[in-house]
């Protein structure tokens, strides 16, 4: 059964119905949390992400003409353009979508045009990959709308592109790998090098899951983080030097890097240092959740943020703030900031029973330390992308 939430569901199908289109093939896409393992996807490291239940929902109708008709309920907007003359717009929201399209008319996919209608019940900004969601839901959508036979590892691979070619961001392939594979209750342990996955239980009766948005916004094209995935690359071509054979920080052990420290600027040491830990917490964590170690679990989401904090340098001041408060919550099992940094929201384990009171501080922490409007979010893990009946 679908857990698309209703009322987005609904606002897009009125919504191409207004518009005179016949039934739609509606696909909902969802955004991910990530409870481990920031930062390390495009090293060639693991992960741990989830799909949540709040999504972006895709309405696709073909045409009988060239025409690619694209309509944002968020943004209250409406874009056109053709099959023959596929560029990315300085709109800006469509290009995702384009990114994906162009893609498909490049490697000769039979497809006409067609007319989209989406929206979302995801906070732009906040870290949950809407971004990755659309792309996704895009290349969902046209495999099944015309018939393509793509596999999963090559509609993972379209929304990637998509993300480097259209949207100029240098991700790697975490949030497109978990959107497109998710299964409810779970996390999936994704080993980005190998490419290999395994899906991690987590006790959604016992433990909630609670988003706190900072509600500080940034655009990943334009912040650091490129210039992360630049400085990773610079480290790795150094120590590749001292150890030939050496691809990316995966290849990289402790030791490896504390011998070459003398040959790296304390910069570049700190990340490649913050990467290399956070790999290994990242199988710590599987293992702490398969043996419900609760202590652990909070440890080590805590390492993460400090790592990220002090040597990755991609928190702020809001984030910091709440990651800290949090952790004098009793029933609190662990605090980080989620997704690339720089703004977003911290992700936060709490014990289902002590959720009430955990809602209650965090409110007061926005409002007295942060001076802003609570912001915060419960989500359960839920399926990857898929076709809804309606």
């Amino acid at each position: 059964m679908s857990i698309a939430q209703p009322q987005i569901l609904d606002r897009v199908v009125q919504f191409q119905k207004k518009l005179g289109l016949a039934k739609p093939l509606i696909i909902r896409s969802p955004g991910r949390i990530n409870l481990i393992g920031e930062h390390t996807d495009y090293n060639k490291g693991f992960v741990l992400p989830g799909a949540v239940d709040k999504s972006v929902v895709m309405a696709f109708t073909p045409r009988a003409d060239d025409t690619v008709k694209l309509y944002s309920i968020d943004y209250d907007a409406e874009f056109q353009t053709n099959l023959s003359k596929l560029e990315p717009s300085k709109m800006e929201w469509p290009n995702l979508v384009l990114g994906v399209l162009a893609q498909m008319v490049r490697s000769k996919y039979t497809i006409s045009g067609f007319d989209l209608v989406y929206g979302a019940d995801l906070p732009r900004g906040a870290g949950l990959s809407s971004s990755s969601a659309i792309a996704c839901g895009t290349a969902f959508g046209l495999n099944q709308l015309f018939g393509l036979g793509l596999s999963i590892d090559e509609m993972t691979r379209k929304a990637v592109n998509a993300e480097h070619d259209y949207m100029g961001v240098k991700c790697g392939i975490m949030d497109q790998f978990i959107n497109l594979r998710a299964k409810e209750f779970s996390f999936l342990l994704l080993d980005c090098k190998e490419q290999r996955s395994q899906y991690i239980t987590f006790e959604q009766d016992k433990l909630c899951i609670a988003l706190c948005d900072s509600q500080v916004r940034r655009k990943l094209a334009q912040s650091r983080y490129n210039e992360r995935r630049a400085q990773c690359e610079e480290g790795v071509a150094t120590i590749a030097k001292i150890q030939p054979g050496i691809q990316s920080l995966r290849d990289v052990s402790t030791d490896l890097l504390q011998s070459s420290k003398s040959h790296l600027n304390a910069t570049i040491y700190k990340r490649c240092r913050y990467v290399i830990e956070e790999n290994n917490r990242v199988l710590k964590m599987c293992k702490a959740l398969e043996n419900k170690n609760l202590d652990e679990i909070k440890a080590l989401l805590y390492a993460s943020h400090e790592g990220l904090r002090d040597l990755y340098k991609v928190s702020c001041t809001e984030l910091n703030k709440l990651v800290d408060e949090a952790l004098y919550i009793d029933g609190v099992y662990g605090s980080r900031l989620m997704g690339a940094g720089f703004g977003g929201c911290t992700i936060n384990i709490v014990e289902s029973v002590k959720l009430g009171s955990f809602l209650s501080e965090m409110t007061k922490v926005f409002r007295d330390k942060l001076n802003k409007s609570p912001k915060i979010h419960i989500t359960t893990l839920s399926q990857g992308t898929h076709v809804v009946d309606f």
